[in-house]
């Protein structure tokens, strides 16, 4: 369009002279009937512009109006400077690749999604017990990261905090099982030993020890680019770990090591889960329960200080802090846990068919133990009340069993 405007403008003021020539002619040709004038001025120009006028005023016409469109292109792209900048990316294409074979593989990407948040939290709180604040304002998060276009970033970078055994590593399954998504679940712990730990996740370059296979991460991000990637217990990563994950979190891609690859992360959902800094962050949780901004900046201060940088910090979407678990939340956990177990043994629970008196046994455990008391406290505890019962109901051929409390043991029984 740029070249076009400028050979509008340089002929328009070409056509203008045509124009008067023209005119000039015609006056000449009416208005000196003795050819002297004619012969004076080239008899055989002015003939030819006099035959040719209609022709001569089109052209001229012509160039003028593209001069004005011309004029028109430019005002329109100094207002629409995205609207420029979108036809000469376009334009660059059409000449340096296969726009086509572009288009389609865009056309293959993932269209915005929306999700139903409310459904979202409710199946979330379902499956994690005392935590429903976190699950309802994860599902809201979740659903104003999938509705956008593009982010060029991860769609969630999210942190769990709080105490051991609340409920943190299984809220990040149950949220890859909800959206239907793979998990990828990396246990921070086995990448603590010095810098070379992050050659397990992100390759080793060339020249060095396993530089010939793609690290465990970026193989699987390549894979399965929408996974729910679970880093549990990040703090206990070595800090070469957290560098490299700023610009996997900040700019969209990681970087293979042994072949300098880009693979994207702006499809996948990044959950961290951490027992840092529990005590601080359950006295802010009460403080600040009903002001979520200034739960989230007390937080990251409370972190910030138990030894995350602040760049890894400041990448961080959302902070999310658990609470322990207490009342009636332990005897959910109870009660699901011995569900769960009935069924490890092919064995299914009648209906209400768990006496209340083993659940508030298993509450007063736990307030035994303390304030440091978790779910996985509860699992032990459940294990060593019902095992040898459920194996003999097994023996026995029971199909559905009622659990009951006698002198101080449980007891399976077949149903009624």
């Amino acid at each position: 369009m740029r070249w076009l405007n400028s050979l509008a403008t340089r002929f328009a003021p070409l056509a203008f002279v045509v124009m008067a020539c023209v005119a000039l002619a015609q006056f000449l040709l009416q208005h000196s009937p003795d050819a002297a004038p004619l012969e004076r001025y080239g008899h055989e120009a002015a003939d030819f512009l006099h035959g040719h006028a209609w022709t001569l005023l089109g052209i001229a016409i012509v160039f003028w109006l593209l001069a004005f469109a011309g004029l028109f292109h430019d005002r329109h792209r100094k207002r629409h400077p995205d609207a420029k900048a979108d036809g000469w990316v376009m334009d660059a294409l059409d000449r340096l690749t296969n726009r086509s074979a572009l288009e389609q593989k865009l056309a293959q990407e993932p269209e915005p999604q929306i999700i139903d948040a409310e459904k979202l939290a409710d199946a979330l709180k379902s499956k994690v017990i005392g935590q429903d604040a976190v699950c309802s304002d994860m599902a809201a998060q979740i659903r104003r990261r999938l509705a956008l276009r593009q982010r060029n970033k991860p769609i969630g970078v999210f942190m769990l905090a709080g105490p051991p055994g609340t409920g943190k590593t299984y809220l990040a399954k149950c949220l890859a099982a909800e959206l239907g998504r793979s998990l990828l679940h990396f246990d921070m712990t086995q990448f603590s030993g010095g810098a070379h730990a992050a050659t397990q996740l992100f390759g080793a370059s060339k020249g060095y020890v396993g530089s010939n296979t793609y690290g465990k991460l970026t193989a699987a991000l390549r894979d399965t680019p929408d996974a729910v990637v679970l880093l549990d217990e990040i703090e206990k990563a070595h800090p070469e770990i957290h560098k490299n994950f700023l610009t996997a979190w900040n700019d969209g891609f990681i970087t293979e090591a042994s072949d300098g690859k880009q693979i994207s992360t702006t499809r996948a959902i990044f959950v961290l889960t951490t027992n840092a800094a529990t005590d601080d962050l359950q006295a802010l949780s009460a403080t600040y329960a009903n002001d979520a901004d200034e739960l989230r900046r007390a937080s990251t201060n409370a972190l910030r200080e138990a030894g995350f940088a602040p760049e890894v910090l400041n990448r961080i979407d959302r902070i999310f802090v658990f609470k322990s678990l207490s009342g009636l939340d332990i005897a959910r956990v109870a009660a699901l846990e011995i569900e769960a177990m009935i069924k490890s043994y092919g064995l299914d629970v009648a209906n209400e068919g768990i006496d209340p008196d083993i659940l508030i046994d298993m509450m007063r455990r736990q307030q035994r133990i303390g304030v440091g008391a978790s779910s996985r406290d509860l699992v032990r505890a459940v294990e060593e009340s019902l095992a040898d019962t459920l194996i003999d109901a097994k023996q026995h051929g029971f199909a559905r069993v009622r659990l009951v409390s006698d002198a101080g043991a449980v007891v399976a029984r077949p149903e009624a």
